[in-house]
């Protein structure tokens, strides 16, 4: 922990849904700038519903919300955020995504708290909340060293993340002992593990070595040979994880092609980007003994089930985010007399959610997140 802290809070969730001290009556209007039609509108309402449960709970009638359509674009998301902001709306939760920002600097004098994953903001007024690339690699960082894992190569694909992973590992000042980057076609990605992996060697060291053995006199021969006619490769490998900087298909792909050039998950650790506990991977061979970073998943399925029981549907990742962002609000907000600087985002304060521990300093947040594995078909919690 940090020695000089210019503010340090642990707020526990459940308690601020408790904590109404009556410092002022000055209404803490908070704005929503969601797609509430059009082709995100199901997690735009998504985000409405999660805002609603946790004004619910929190249950004080000075907390009040202005739910806008920006319809998925960036002038009409700041024509929505002007109108609240004439009406006196001076934080708001949204936009959803990066490209929405548009000209939200011009209302210097509001704080945007998007639910956008991106690491860096040129914008004063913007707090990028969502869990960004950093925040993952962090915590990798940190598992890394709790197991003494000294040599990871880092696999990232030329996709439209690259430079947000980019980002994270200067960010987070973790060093791999390679990094590869890879195309994300299926077959192109075969090859290029082939090659990290030196696949070729491995193999052709497997068919020198029965030919060795079939030319030498060596009395035990035939049980050797046919000990290696079971292998498939023979030949260290020069790192002891890898980093698989993927999503989806793509990461089923990577992690089956390295078991296909004969990377076991049970020698070498398999480490992921946060997949938000994808059930499709429980039942996926190459995803056996997968480690990755995520959000505390007790908080998560209990708040999935609170979601469900309400609406009847289960809610979006973002939409989990910004039920803690509703509760720092109101927190920050009752701490300076309804008053929200937007200073207040400067200094370095710890909070403590639904989605976990995380950091609010220089304007953007750090999610400390928990660690877990693929294991038995389940997921279990590692930190």
């Amino acid at each position: 922990m940090r020695k000089l802290l210019n503010f340090v809070f642990y707020l526990i969730f459940n308690i601020i849904f408790l904590f109404k001290p009556a410092i002022s009556e000055e209404k803490i209007k908070i704005g929503l700038l969601l797609p509430l039609t059009g082709q995100n509108s199901d997690i735009g309402k998504s985000v409405l519903r999660s805002v609603s449960l946790a004004i619910n709970q929190i249950d004080n009638s000075q907390l009040q919300i202005y739910p806008k359509d920006n319809y998925g674009n960036p002038d009409n998301n700041f024509l929505a955020a002007k109108e609240l902001y004439n009406d006196g709306v001076k934080i708001f939760i949204g936009p959803i995504f990066e490209k929405n920002l548009g000209d939200l600097e011009k209302l210097d004098d509001a704080i945007f708290l998007t639910l956008s994953n991106k690491i860096n903001s040129k914008k004063n007024n913007i707090i990028y909340s969502g869990v960004n690339a950093y925040s993952q690699i962090d915590a990798i960082k940190k598992f890394l060293k709790k197991n003494e894992i000294k040599k990871t190569i880092c696999l990232i694909p030329k996709s439209n993340f690259k430079n947000e992973i980019e980002k994270g590992i200067a960010k987070a000042n973790i060093k791999f002992e390679n990094v590869y980057y890879y195309d994300t076609k299926p077959t192109e990605i075969t090859k290029r593990i082939e090659k990290i992996t030196n696949y070729s060697i491995r193999k052709q060291n497997v068919l020198d070595e029965i030919k060795r053995l079939e030319k030498s006199n060596d009395p035990n021969k035939e049980k050797k040979i046919a000990f290696f006619e079971k292998k498939d490769t023979i030949g260290k490998l020069k790192f002891d994880s890898v980093l698989i900087s993927d999503f989806d298909e793509t990461l089923k792909s990577v992690a089956t092609s390295l078991i296909y050039t004969d990377v076991s998950s049970e020698d070498i650790f398999f480490i992921t980007l946060n997949q938000w506990f994808d059930e499709s991977l429980l039942g996926e061979f190459g995803a056996q003994n997968l480690y990755f970073p995520s959000v505390n998943k007790k908080n998560y399925d209990d708040f999935s089930e609170l979601f469900y029981k309400n609406y009847n549907l289960y809610p979006s990742h973002v939409s989990f985010l910004s039920y803690d962002l509703v509760g720092l609000i109101y927190y920050l907000a009752k701490q300076n007399d309804n008053n929200l600087p937007s200073a207040l985002f400067d200094k370095l304060t710890l909070f403590k959610g639904k989605t976990g521990l995380f950091e609010i300093e220089n304007k953007s947040i750090k999610h400390i997140l928990n660690f877990y594995k693929v294991e038995n078909k389940s997921f279990k919690k590692i930190f």
